[in-house]
């Protein structure tokens, strides 16, 4: 008797875990949530001399064209203020808080998912804009 009342409970419960479309289509949506986020520039900094490290294969405390990811070389010339072809801890970090520095729209020291998206969304703008330039 009470596997019956307890099949009875579990019966219209399993009945209403079925797929469907609309499931399918939340669970998609769910997939590519991202929590929105706010970094100080304290926070920041931490992540950067990570990262520095994270680069720095061959541990020698400079990160030199072949290792940084290909998207990131251009920084490289940027950022090589001595002109010794690789970025000292000091050179990337200065470039890195500059960065967070422009995207910090109202500067007040973290920035948020809204200015992150802004700061991409502008750089994008002005890419599209060099090349219509050419």
């Amino acid at each position: 008797m009470r596997v019956l009342m307890v099949l009875a409970g579990v019966l219209p419960v399993l009945a209403g875990c079925g797929t469907s479309e609309e499931a399918a289509d939340a669970n998609a949506a769910a997939a590519n949530y991202r929590p929105p986020s706010v970094t100080s520039r304290l926070d920041y900094g931490g992540q950067i001399e990570r990262r520095f490290h994270r680069l720095d294969k061959n541990i020698d405390d400079k990160l030199s064209e072949d290792e940084l990811p290909e998207r990131m070389r251009r920084v490289l010339m940027r950022g090589d203020t001595n002109g010794d072809g690789s970025l000292s801890s000091d050179e990337w970090g200065a470039l890195m808080l500059a960065r967070f520095d422009r995207q910090d729209l109202n500067k007040d020291g973290s920035v948020t998912t809204e200015e992150r998206v802004a700061a991409r969304q502008s750089r994008r703008d002005a890419r599209s804009g060099d090349q219509a330039a050419r």
